[in-house]
């Protein structure tokens, strides 16, 4: 009985701890889009744009970016996936399906595609995390792809409209 009692112990601490260890394993991922960022305007740009749907609503965005100018850069997606201008103006204006002014990525009243400012390091690179509530994979008005992610001349101001006064586009891509 004493052998059962140790051994029920052993099976459970073992499970314990293989409990602890699979916390630490990432989960799957939900459905991907992705861009592949381009120069533009004559700048040397360039990078990629993931977004992943949340199982918990709206989307996880990863933009990651290389060769750009260092300092704070708006960073937008734009109605039209369309990034064949040399200075990506045919990407359009910033998606906006509800029609709400510019705004941060943490107002409640802003454009779907608000994603705020990225910023980029000494060495030229720079990472932006953000998720929005107001963005999906899914088909409909909030949908990303067929889209273009733009990375701007500027800081986005998140609050000049409609734009946030963030300047030329440096880097386009579509998102599919």
């Amino acid at each position: 009985m004493k052998g059962i009692l140790y051994s029920s112990a052993l099976a459970a601490a073992i499970l314990a701890h293989a409990g602890c260890a699979s916390s630490t394993v990432v989960a799957p991922q939900g459905p991907q889009a992705m861009a592949t960022i381009l120069p533009k305007s004559g700048s040397t740009v360039t990078g990629t744009a993931t977004f992943t749907e949340l199982s918990t609503g709206g989307v996880r965005v990863h933009v990651h970016v290389e060769n750009a100018p260092p300092g704070h850069h708006g960073l937008h997606v734009h109605e039209k996936g369309d990034c064949s201008d040399p200075k990506a103006m045919s990407a359009g204006g910033h998606f906006n399906p509800g029609g709400l002014p510019h705004a941060g990525p943490m107002d409640l009243k802003r454009h779907a595609g608000d994603l705020g400012n990225i910023e980029i390091k000494s060495d030229g690179k720079g990472d932006l995390d953000i998720s929005s509530d107001l963005l999906t994979l899914k088909p409909g008005p909030n949908c990303v792809v067929g889209r273009s992610v733009v990375f701007h001349e500027n800081a986005d101001d998140l609050k000049t409209q409609p734009t946030g006064n963030a300047g030329g586009r440096l880097g386009c891509g579509v998102i599919r």
